[in-house]
């Protein structure tokens, strides 16, 4: 038995002081299994979501109709258990429908001494998760779950009171979370947007949106014409290094500190407000524009701006028109750029350095902005896992 110390959490909403109680799962929950509600919508289960309606998963599942008598009803405030225990395997249902009769669904043994909500973060856990491998058997997709065995499994428990406002901060901080990853995609589809509409596209000479004062149609040129590529060799251990494995794919920013990072690597040195490109499988959108001095390891194009615009020349690199000809790779299973091709196709570039700026800057204020949702994102879920723990 855990000592007292150890079933009291050190985080606790005032007025509640009890050390919570240890008990089995066996002595929480019961299993149930209604059929022949086959009127009632079918429901998968998702580790993220929990219960969902079938048609929501995005997958088409074809199935006889007259087996969903054999289904089981589920109804809000229950669980089931899938097939994925790597990810934990606990769906909570908010929804009422049926499920597959492979699938164990359990209720609380007394429903008026319990939430729901607190539960289901329970079940979203990492320690419960990693509590899991002592109960699963098998390799299939993930493992399988024994529900006898995890009847086994004991559990601090709080009063119900306790429970409930716990489980409804959680929800609440869960609706923040989502707040901030519309936020993040919006902006994600803005930029998106941008990259579409403020290069000329479909051999057009004009973008379909530009800023007001700029009318001249845009110049065909040659990416030679507005960058350097850079090959100086270096190995320079004063240098940080940059690999794929540093940068947030289509980002452009960093994943780590690279000061904290020991590496001798030899690769390509660049300066600050260079260009790095990603040439090796190039819709992997490996490119960042560093504003410190480096090594580029890897398979990097270094562009430095000749007769261009920095921030222009980075949000260049990114556009349809470039990204089409960098995927014209050579190479099957690793496909690479080629530098011959991207080097010496034409594009439209604007001819006044002044439009580049413009254009520059635009991109350059939503990346910053995507940037900083991200990482208020990041916070949050970080904020979330240790209130869990």
């Amino acid at each position: 038995m855990s000592s007292e110390k150890s079933l009291t959490p050190q985080i606790r909403f005032k007025g509640f002081t009890e050390a919570w109680e240890q008990r089995k799962a066996i002595d929480l929950f019961k299993d149930v299994s209604e059929k022949g509600f086959d009127n009632l919508p079918v429901l998968s289960a998702t580790q993220d979501r929990g219960m969902i309606y079938r048609d929501e998963n995005g997958i088409n599942i074809s199935h006889d109709k007259k087996n969903e008598l054999t289904y089981k009803h589920v109804i809000p405030g229950q669980f089931v258990i899938h097939l994925r225990s790597f990810q934990g395997g606990f769906a909570h249902s908010a929804i009422e429908g049926i499920t597959s009769p492979a699938y164990t669904v359990f209720k609380f043994s007394n429903e008026s001494q319990h939430d729901d909500i607190f539960w289901k973060y329970i079940f979203m856990s990492e320690r419960f998760i990693k509590s899991l491998e002592t109960v699963t058997y098998g390799i299939r997709d993930g493992r399988s779950i024994s529900y006898s065995e995890f009847l086994e499994l004991p559990f601090a428990v709080p009063e119900k009171e306790e429970e409930s406002h716990i489980g409804h901060f959680l929800k609440k901080y869960d609706s923040l979370i989502t707040l901030h990853q519309r936020k993040l995609n919006t902006l994600k589809k803005i930029k998106s947007a941008l990259l579409e509409k403020m290069f000329p596209k479909d051999g057009s000479n004009i973008p379909e949106i530009r800023f007001t004062g700029f009318t001249e149609a845009w110049e065909q040129r040659k990416l030679s014409d507005i960058a350097d590529r850079i090959t100086t060799i270096c190995n320079d251990s004063g240098l940080p290094r940059v690999e794929y494995e540093d940068i947030n794919s289509g980002l452009g920013t960093l994943n780590k500190n690279l000061l904290n990072k020991k590496s001798l690597k030899t690769g390509v040195r660049f300066q600050a407000g260079d260009c790095l490109y990603g040439k090796l499988r190039p819709y992997l959108m490996n490119w960042l524009n560093p504003q410190f001095n480096g090594i580029a390891v890897g398979d990097f194009w270094v562009l430095r701006p000749s007769n261009s615009n920095e921030a222009f020349l980075y949000s260049f690199i990114q556009s349809d028109a470039f990204q089409f000809n960098a995927n014209i790779s050579c190479g099957s299973k690793m496909p690479r750029a080629d530098w011959s091709l991207v080097s010496e196709a034409y594009y439209f570039i604007p001819s006044s350095v002044d439009e580049q700026k413009f254009v520059g800057v635009l991109f350059k204020q939503t990346d910053s902005l995507i940037t900083l949702h991200q990482r208020k994102l990041n916070t949050l879920k970080k904020i979330k896992s240790a209130l869990l723990e």
